[in-house]
């Protein structure tokens, strides 16, 4: 190995060093809010209202976690978003991906026109057809059910553009192979292609899932019994009773609480979307 190419790999070596370190220091001050947050929420309120300081030093408590949880209604907003995130995200895939196969594959009339309709909504926000689909729901008087809360957002144009780029950079051979053996255009999508795009599945999966975990406006309006509040409506509407007697700490607990499942869920399945955002596709 000449004195120039060690040379060389020495300098890579050193800049992938500061690369890593750079991230890692990056990673720290980005986590820094949310362990702050996390410290606030395992300190008692009385000391919290003499300052923010304590977060640094013992004791700790888990009376907070302890509130939230002895209230009744709080395990059914929980059951509430799960069905009602579940819900959204099945749906979404199961759309997004027959759309994507359709607009990736098939040939029909004005296929072009129809997906560029499709990518336009993604420039209309909610808040323009909120009052339309209000009036909608309320004439066929669905209000405060799950099919309200979960029918409006499995309109997903960018699960469809997400799906039908995926289905696109799959081969057209693998089709033309298996229709030489009789297979149907349903076994070829059902067998075939949908297990090849799971990364960009998973990846679609997940944004649906913390949309509607996290989604506040729509349930705000359509859940206006207390059985039927998702976990954003009721911690929002338990904050406006106890944030005055409950403390800061009360506060950031439930903020905690609400976003664990998210992080869990992210957790598990970081990896198909490190894949899918990185543009690696299944060859």
């Amino acid at each position: 190995m000449s004195d120039l190419q060690k040379t060389f790999n020495a300098e890579a070596g050193k800049n992938n060093r500061m690369l890593i370190i750079s991230a890692i220091f990056l990673a720290i001050i980005m986590l820094l809010p949310f362990m702050w947050v996390i410290g606030l929420s395992f300190k008692a309120n009385q000391e919290l209202m003499m300052g923010t300081n304590s977060v640094f030093h013992p004791p700790y408590t888990i009376k907070n976690y302890l509130s939230i949880l002895a209230a009744s209604s709080v395990f059914g907003w929980v059951v509430n978003s799960l069905i009602v995130s579940i819900g959204i995200t099945v749906g979404v895939l199961i759309l997004s991906s027959l759309a994507g196969y359709a607009f990736a594959r098939l040939e029909f009339p004005f296929r072009s026109v129809l997906f560029i309709i499709v990518l336009m909504g993604l420039a209309v926000p909610e808040q323009a057809v909120i009052i339309a689909r209000h009036q909608i729901f309320s004439g066929f008087k669905m209000h405060n059910t799950y099919t309200a809360l979960i029918v409006p957002s499995l309109a997903a144009p960018f699960g469809v553009f997400l799906m039908t780029q995926f289905f696109k950079a799959i081969p057209k051979e693998i089709d033309e192979a298996a229709l030489l053996d009789n297979a149907s255009r349903f076994k070829i999508f059902w067998k075939i292609l949908l297990p090849l795009t799971f990364p960009a599945q998973a990846t679609l999966g997940i944004f649906t899932f913390l949309a509607g975990w996290n989604d506040y406006w729509w349930p705000l309006i359509s859940a206006t019994k207390k059985g039927m509040k998702t976990l954003t409506i009721g911690l929002a509407s338990s904050q406006a009773n106890f944030a005055q007697s409950e403390g800061l700490g009360f506060l950031t607990a439930q903020a905690i609480f609400a976003a664990a499942p998210i992080l869990i869920v992210y957790i598990i399945f970081q990896k198909y979307i490190v894949t899918a955002v990185s543009g690696a596709a299944v060859k």
